[in-house]
């Protein structure tokens, strides 16, 4: 399903992995633009609630009329690191048997070249998920050092030019000629000796900043124990990941969920004491090439769930 060019990834595989029941109670905390939101309240029933969340105040603001006429959605605009005092101020009572998390950035964020995500159009360069708050990515640039830029150019854009990117940047910014994405694509692009293949030499440089500007990795160090305190015994945690960082700590947080309480290594423990909270649902999950013939931007998608254990 599309909406205002968005087409969720991994459809099918999402709605089978979080195994809603027909009165089930879902936590879309990444709503975007609805469409996993959509394909789950088809296997609701009238008893079923959806409370969707979102720190972009156009996806919020988009959700809201997407849903207008349908008393089984609440859209609620926060962070996901907010997960449970949100549950708390807008479903108190409520079972909670699934928690959906679908990181990274929408479509309609990269194709709307006023919010500055994408270096295929000109725009300001901002790469807010909420325009609203915090500092933009224009903002960031003026006021980092350049090691510290090349650290985040490196670690989170995996970026092996990030020492001459990160000179080119503050080069730029000292003189006053870095206000849009335009001018960092370009100036990314020169500093950049070789080129990938099928990939625009400023993608992992712009990845790394907007992650940053976000504070991506820290939001979802937040929210993954909240997602499973709020859980009900027997429900379904689902994260798609589209960033090798993020998906190793999705990876890394359930697997030792499941495994259970952290002993030595060569202390004999039994397995009733261990008390893990999850069991993994399968292996993780790619887009088969179908889905990727129509929606490229999902090659990089991996889906992990998992189920809450009493």
């Amino acid at each position: 399903m599309a909406d205002a060019g968005h087409i969720p990834v991994l459809s099918r595989e999402v709605v089978e992995a979080l195994k809603l029941p027909a009165d089930g109670f879902l936590v879309d905390a990444t709503f975007g633009r609805g469409g996993h939101a959509r394909l789950c309240l088809d296997q609701l029933g009238p008893g079923g609630r959806i409370l969707a969340i979102d720190r972009d105040p156009d996806a919020v603001d988009h959700g809201r009329r997407q849903f207008a006429d349908e008393p089984r959605v609440t859209v609620v605009q926060g962070r996901f690191s907010d997960l449970a005092r949100l549950i708390g101020e807008h479903a108190p009572s409520a079972r909670i048997d699934a928690v959906l998390l679908d990181l990274g950035v929408s479509s309609p964020q990269l194709d709307t070249a006023a919010r500055g995500f994408s270096f295929s159009a000109a725009g300001p360069l901002d790469m807010r998920m909420d325009p609203g708050s915090g500092q933009s990515a224009a903002d960031w640039l003026a006021d980092v050092d350049e090691q510290e830029l090349a650290r985040v150019i490196r670690r989170l854009g995996e970026e092996r030019f990030a020492r001459r990117i990160a000179a080119a940047i503050k080069r730029a910014a000292a003189a006053g000629e870095l206000s849009t994405t335009a001018q960092l694509a370009a100036l990314v692009s020169a500093a950049v000796p070789t080129r990938e293949r099928h990939k625009h030499p400023a993608t992992r440089t712009f990845q790394a900043i907007r992650m940053q500007v976000n504070g991506e990795l820290d939001e979802l160090a937040r929210v993954l124990p909240q997602a499973l305190d709020v859980l009900a015994v027997g429900g379904r945690l689902v994260v798609i990941s589209f960033h090798s960082l993020e998906d190793r700590m999705v990876k890394r947080f359930l697997r030792g969920e499941a495994r259970g309480d952290d002993f030595p290594p060569d202390m004999p423990v039994t397995a009733d004491r261990l008390h893990p909270r999850v069991k993994l649902a399968g292996k993780a999950v790619r887009a088969a090439a179908p889905e990727l013939d129509v929606n490229p931007r999902a090659r990089s998608a991996v889906m992990r769930a998992a189920e809450k254990v009493a």
